[in-house]
């Protein structure tokens, strides 16, 4: 069965009825335009309306099974396509079967498109459409077909459930993008993915508006990706996990059926060693080179020196530009430590008579004459940051990932750029943190209007050395979505209590696609437990977080065949308990909280404090369980302390010195990551502890 041509409405139906409707209940009130679904588009404008005849409920267009689309202007199969998953997605919502053709009088979505979008799609198209809801139907106009999915993803996010049945609210909206590349990156090199996740996460990645799919296809763990020119590369390179050809094209038609372009990266001159496994006569270094089973930045590099260098990549650049239909062409280029150059007399004799300085400047030779190869194959290379040197030229597209400064210098010296740093979601940083990072903010200022423009967008990231096929999901998602907002909607839209809202909502809405990272979570802790129903262990699981950043790394060393089965692998980068008890700290260390703030408080802290008695002796049973007693006796510390801590507050006298001193200090040491876990309520419990230090007003 092919994969792009997946029975939809079967899945669908499936997933409504394993998983709970993600549509709001709107009750009798109208959204907010905030719940327009994510990411916020640029322009809401809610109408109450009027009753009209045979209508129960003002403001709103009640969905029944004789709502219908109609595609009118320009049509293609890929709007047929859209339309058909639309209504499998309605479906899967409402559980109403929604036919194709008009019954009646029957209320419709009216589906206008001008014109077709180009043969591939191009960077910089139009993406805008507008949506309008009213009591006689809804209509979708759009230039070309990438705005009408957009607006049929819009459309499917403001599904409500009210008392008189699912319906959509009477709104205007007007929408387009704020920049035109919107991506995500994924390593498949490092752990390798399997096909039928890329596909879902494709689906997901329409829903948000994301139209770029960068596919990381080598590095030093594996290549990726069938080359019939040079078999040897994922022969002997990829220990049998790649992607044939037919499968790319896949790749390729699903994405596009979803406005979705994929950019190929194949990593260079280093990050090559799965390169060299095949054709050791490419590297710098005598050789034999073997796949790399660990992480970090490896040795292997390719000879930039040898003219058979570039007769072998122009070969295999024919292959791969010829197989991705893209104009762009990403070469990697990031992280070459240069040391086989160093070693090797002949580069060193070579670079001398050349009079290249150093190792950038003889990787700029590479770049350049690599980029020559590649435009001569009718592609635009794009590149990792360290491609950006004196000579590199113009038509370069530099991806930022060590700074904003390399992105602000790109832009200002006349290059395309965009924006990772800060959206690497391998990382394990909260939604929060990656929503609040702007690909204009901090450098505006220092560009003119035209230097702006040159920010095309930005890329999240998935880097792949402690992710695989079974635990992306929850790393990617409902993150990424809030990537995806920034890089969708206007500059001002930066709610962060909203984003969340909607996020939540959104998290719901991801099992139509087979993406449920809680029920990841859920197999996982059974698995790890040996119980099917580790209650006690989801308690400590909801309170701990992966640590951020590259500390995992230095905490435990980890290789490409070390299982990723422990419960930092199971759980998600954001521990929803923690975010809500840190709010509810928050607000009772300011004396700003409620009762019923007080009272949930004091319910999670007394709930984590008397989880050890429960978890403790189930430890035992195995080295996965085992590791976790420090951990769990160090959760009902921090609680225990909390609670103590809203005592004080509560009683009005505040905490002498010596047991502030105690505590602050315990605390401190909670904060050393155990098991390759951290306890993200230390930090709110240490506010407690600061407001019950403080004399009573």
């Amino acid at each position: 069965m092919s994969l792009s041509r997946r029975p939809l409405l079967a899945l669908a139906l499936c997933a409504s009825a394993i998983t709970p409707s993600f549509a709001r209940n709107a009750q009798t009130q109208a959204p907010t335009a905030t719940e327009a679904g994510i990411p916020q588009p640029a322009s809401v404008q809610l109408q109450p309306g009027t009753i009209p005849p045979g209508t129960t409920q003002p403001g709103f267009l009640l969905l029944d099974g004789r709502f219908h689309v109609q595609l009118t202007g320009y049509t293609e199969p890929r709007l047929d396509r859209a339309r058909d998953r639309f209504l499998d997605h309605l479906t899967a919502q409402s559980g109403i079967l929604f036919g194709l053709e008009p019954t009646g009088n029957a209320p419709a979505l009216v589906i206008h498109t001008n014109k077709p979008s180009a043969p591939v799609q191009k960077l910089g198209e139009d993406e805008s459409y507008q949506l309008i809801v009213d009591a006689h139907g809804a209509q979708i106009t759009a230039a070309n077909p990438l705005g009408a999915m957009h607006g049929l993803q819009t459309f499917l996010q403001m599904v409500q459930s009210t008392p008189q049945g699912f319906a959509v609210p009477f709104a205007t909206i007007t929408d387009q993008p704020r920049f035109p590349w919107r991506g995500l990156m994924i390593d498949c090199s490092r752990h390798f993915i399997p096909l039928p996740v890329l596909l879902r996460d494709l689906d997901a990645m329409e829903a948000v508006k994301l139209n770029v799919f960068h596919w990381h296809l080598s590095d030093d763990q594996g290549f990726r990706a069938e080359s019939k020119v040079f078999p040897l590369l994922q022969g002997k390179g990829s220990n049998g996990q790649f992607y044939t050809q037919a499968q790319i094209r896949e790749v390729i038609a699903y994405a596009r059926d979803r406005g979705i372009r994929v950019v190929p990266e194949f990593d260079m001159p280093a990050h090559a060693t799965s390169w060299l496994v095949g054709y050791p006569q490419l590297g710098s270094a005598k050789g034999p080179y073997s796949i790399a089973d660990r992480f970090g930045v490896l040795d292997g590099a390719i000879d930039p020196t040898r003219e058979s260098t570039y007769l072998f990549l122009n070969r295999f650049l024919a292959e791969m530009t010829a197989l991705f239909p893209d104009a762009y062409f990403h070469i990697g280029g990031d992280e070459c430590n240069g040391k086989e150059w160093d070693a090797n007399p002949r580069i060193q004799q070579f670079m001398r008579l050349h009079h290249i300085k150093d190792n950038a400047a003889l990787q700029a030779y590479f770049t350049a004459r690599v980029e020559k190869l590649v435009a001569a194959h009718g592609k635009i290379v794009e590149g990792w940051d360290e491609v950006l040197q004196p000579n590199t030229p113009k038509q370069v597209v530099i991806q930022s990932w060590r700074g904003r400064e390399s992105l602000l210098r790109a832009a200002q010296q006349g290059y395309r750029a965009l924006l990772s740093t800060g959206y690497y979601l391998d990382l394990n940083q909260s939604a929060a943190q990656h929503y609040s990072v702007d690909p204009l903010a901090g450098i505006a200022d220092k560009l003119t209007a035209a230097q702006q423009h040159n920010i095309l967008g930005g890329e999240a990231a998935m880097w792949t050395e402690y992710v695989d096929g079974q635990t992306i999901d929850s790393r990617l998602w409902p993150r990424l979505a809030a990537i995806a907002e920034r890089l969708w909607s206007p500059a001002d839209v930066t709610d962060i209590p909203s984003m969340y809202q909607r996020l939540d909502t959104f998290r719901t809405q991801l099992a139509a696609w087979g993406i449920n990272p809680r029920a990841t979570t859920e197999t996982m802790l059974e698995s790890i437990s040996g119980d099917p129903n580790p209650s006690a262990l989801r308690v400590l699981a909801s309170a701990v977080q992966p640590p951020q950043g590259y500390q995992r790394g230095g905490l435990r060393p980890a290789f490409t065949y070390t299982p990723l089965n422990h419960l930092v692998d199971a759980i998600p980068p954001e521990s929803d308990a923690a975010r809500k008890f840190q709010s509810l700290a928050t607000a009772i260390a300011a004396g700003d909280a409620n009762p019923a703030q007080w009272q949930q408080a004091r319910s999670m802290l007394t709930q984590w404090r008397g989880n050890q008695q429960q978890l403790a002796p189930t430890l035992d049973r195995s080295p996965l369980t085992a590791e976790l007693a420090p951990v769990s006796a160090t959760l009902s510390q921090v609680a225990a302390i909390g609670l103590d801590a809203m005592l004080e507050i509560e009683s009005g006298q505040h905490s002498n010195a010596q047991m502030t001193t105690e505590w602050l200090a315990e605390l401190k040491a909670a904060e050393t990551p155990q098991a390759v876990l951290i306890l993200p309520i230390v930090a709110p419990v240490r506010a407690l502890v600061q407001a019950a230090a403080q004399p009573a007003n």
